[in-house]
């Protein structure tokens, strides 16, 4: 699938006939953010690492979101998550999270990856007064865990977007964004590097429990290990359908316009931000080291709306930020994030020594910076009571395949409360 970055990544590694060992230490299973930062950490640590991916990297979700990196909870804030969890896990889980735009940010400077990283900050802009307010608590409590988190007055938003609908805004000065596809080439070469193998087109149908460890049975072979670790987000077949049926998958659309004028970015981007707010039907808004503005959005019907999405989403843009002209498309493409029941990470176990972690629920980025360290933390034997992503059963959600129509049901929800929040 072309994407905008794949027509603007530098060039594509090719792990297809990458010779493996008989035995290994740990397979990874899944060549995404989260896979190779496992991958990258164990290796760190002197670890044999065999990463299996089932097609190409950045084929998921890995390759096809739109580089935003923020380091918080799409659908949960520190009271929410402090009224799930026990004090010591929602605390561990918060330190965590709140660091993971950090952590992608020194990986990419520790690797040297060339990947457009621009650590401009992220905003969310108030839709309501009554938003506001919710911001202006939610800013209180990262500051209180010493984030670099700020709350925009109406006026501070509108110098930043060009936007005269918002009530102010919340600043994450640690976010920003990346070239994700550049990325994941970067973090597989500093797995390879350190005598890590990735092989490519190597679906994985089945790990079994031996007496000599995991036996992994891919397309071209079969490996052992002492470890598993499952990092396949929200697909579904063969090995990854222990895990891909415990969430709600959903079918994210993005696109590229073609470079904007400078007359335009100076006045709906001044600083660069990449933007995301309040909204039901969320308007999200970046730019790309060309001046392309890249958007995203959901469809109520899949059927050809690749391309019928981009259109709206470009015209949405268009409104918003009241552009001169109707943009020009570079760029649309698809791809799948996947939501949790309780819109918080998990970590699943297998058996022993076989561990998946899930659940970035639309933060992804940021989010399997955290999710691979874990997950690495557990392959290298720490107990998994004591990570910082509570560890939960791994439960199909009963009648998974409907879950789409969900999705559906929940953005036609989000368009009129939209229209009716506006209305008052």
């Amino acid at each position: 699938m072309q994407t905008l970055w794949t027509l603007t990544s530098g060039p594509r590694p090719d792990f297809r006939t990458t010779p493996l060992p008989e035995r290994c230490d740990t397979v990874i299973i899944g060549a995404g953010f989260t896979g190779l930062t496992a991958a990258r950490e164990l290796t760190r640590a002197g670890r044999k690492v065999v990463v299996l991916e089932a097609s190409r990297l950045g084929a998921g979700a890995s390759g096809t979101n739109a580089g935003f990196v923020v380091p918080n909870f799409a659908k949960a804030d520190p009271a929410a998550v402090r009224k799930k969890l026990p004090a010591d896990e929602a605390e561990a889980l918060l330190s965590l999270v709140s660091q993971g735009a950090d952590a992608v940010f020194s990986t990419i400077a520790e690797e040297d990856i060339a990947c457009d990283a621009a650590q401009t900050g992220w905003l969310q802009p108030a839709y309501g007064r009554d938003m506001a307010e919710v911001l202006k608590a939610r800013a209180r409590a990262w500051q209180a865990l010493g984030r670099p988190v700020d709350f925009l007055d109406a006026a501070d938003v509108r110098a930043e977007t060009g936007m005269d609908i918002y009530s102010g805004g919340l600043i994450d000065r640690s976010g920003g964004t990346i070239h994700p596809l550049d990325y994941v080439f970067g973090l597989a070469h500093a797995v390879v590097k350190r005598g890590g193998a990735i092989r490519e087109d190597a679906f994985v149908r089945s790990a079994e429990r031996s007496p000599t460890g995991w036996l992994i049975s891919f397309a071209g072979g079969e490996i052992l290990a002492d470890s598993v670790l499952l990092a396949t987000n929200a697909f579904t077949s063969g090995v990854a359908k222990l895990m891909g049926r415990t969430g709600v998958p959903l079918r994210v659309y993005q696109m590229a316009t073609k470079p904007q004028d400078r007359a335009t970015v100076a006045r709906i981007a001044p600083h660069r931000l990449p933007v995301g707010d309040t909204r039901s039907n969320l308007f999200t808004y970046r730019l790309d080291r060309d001046d392309r503005l890249i958007s995203g959005g959901m469809a109520l019907n899949p059927l050809g709306a690749v391309n019928r999405v981009a259109r709206a989403v470009a015209d949405r843009l268009a409104t918003e930020l009241q552009l001169p002209q109707d943009p020009a498309l570079e760029a649309a493409w698809t791809g799948t994030a996947i939501m949790t029941p309780d819109f918080l990470p998990r970590i699943h176990r297998f058996g022993e020594g076989f561990f998946g972690g899930i659940g970035c629920n639309g933060r992804g980025i940021a989010m399997t910076a955290q999710l691979g360290r874990v997950l690495a933390r557990l392959a290298l034997g720490d107990d998994p009571e004591t990570v910082p992503i509570p560890l939960r059963p791994a439960r199909a959600l009963p009648f998974h395949v409907f879950t789409p129509l969900v999705a559906s049901v929940g953005l036609a929800h989000a368009r009129l409360s939209d229209r009716l929040a506006g209305n008052r």
